[in-house]
């Protein structure tokens, strides 16, 4: 009879202890499993919110009316030689007009070689950002290089669509299309789809030649009136030692139908504007 306390307080401090060990046990398991979860969840999240927000265009280029002119085929990644741009200054020249400073974002798209995404860079300083887009991946790894060599860590690569240039939305200031602007297969659809990623008081800066678009260039007034059909007013036009530099801000982002509407307006043609 003297034993039974003695056996019942062993009995029970060894029900109390394993109970403790069991909950010990539960309790570093569930903290494992929520700092698991806190941790790496909201980064996956936020990554596949902006794919799917950059990604996914409200409409697919067929929707859109086909440009009436020839499409002139990508055949370099560079327009130029570098030292002869220089010589004339064309990228100091383009990138003063346009008002393009430090801590701008600015988007180089048809980037190519990266004549003007390495001249960027500079430019907009660490506070800024450089978007160098091309839909060519073989001209994306080799700029990638020149830009893994310059140590600029400021330009963030990214591969386009033909109607898609896949930017951040409201990421951008400045907007450069350089020598390429006739080769864009779906201009109406590319510039639908780059309204999202322009911040308040954007510009977008095309510098092309004054020729015909089969021989790599783009008369003026054919790409006042295909950007107004898109939405864009040009504000300012520029001639440069070589070739133009057209600015244009965005007004209204244009649908198809709109698209639609603006090239069936009287006295609308692909070679003037009214």
């Amino acid at each position: 009879m003297q034993n039974r306390p003695v056996v019942r307080a062993a009995t029970f401090g060894f029900f109390i202890a394993k109970k403790w060990r069991g909950l010990t046990a539960l309790a570093i398991l569930a903290s494992a499993v929520a700092g698991c979860r806190r941790e790496p969840a909201p980064a996956v999240r936020q990554d596949r919110a902006q794919v799917a927000e950059v990604a996914a265009p409200q409409y697919p280029a067929s929707a859109f009316p086909s440009p009436d002119r020839p499409v002139a085929s990508i055949v370099s990644p560079k327009w130029d030689d570098e030292g002869a741009r220089d010589r004339v200054r064309e990228a100091d020249t383009v990138m003063a007009l346009l008002g393009i400073t430090s801590g701008m974002g600015v988007a180089d798209i048809g980037a190519g070689s990266g004549y003007y995404s390495v001249r960027l860079s500079p430019r907009v300083g660490p506070a800024g950002r450089v978007y160098a887009e091309d839909i060519m991946p073989e001209y994306l790894r080799a700029l990638e290089k020149r830009v893994a060599t310059g140590k600029l860590s400021n330009v963030q690569t990214v591969l386009g669509k033909a109607d898609h240039p896949r930017l951040p939305p409201a990421s951008i200031d400045r907007a450069l299309l350089v020598h390429m602007y006739h080769e864009i297969q779906q201009p109406y659809a590319l510039m639908y789809n780059l309204f999202p990623s322009l911040r308040s008081g954007a510009m977008v800066g095309v510098v092309d030649v004054d020729r015909p678009t089969r021989s790599h260039g783009t008369p003026p007034a054919q790409l006042r009136c295909e950007m107004s059909a898109t939405g864009f007013r040009q504000i300012a036009f520029h001639a440069l030692r070589v070739g133009y530099l057209a600015v244009f801000t965005p007004v209204t982002r244009s649908a198809p139908d709109d698209v639609r509407k603006a090239l069936a307006r009287p006295g609308f043609k692909p070679d003037q504007c009214q």
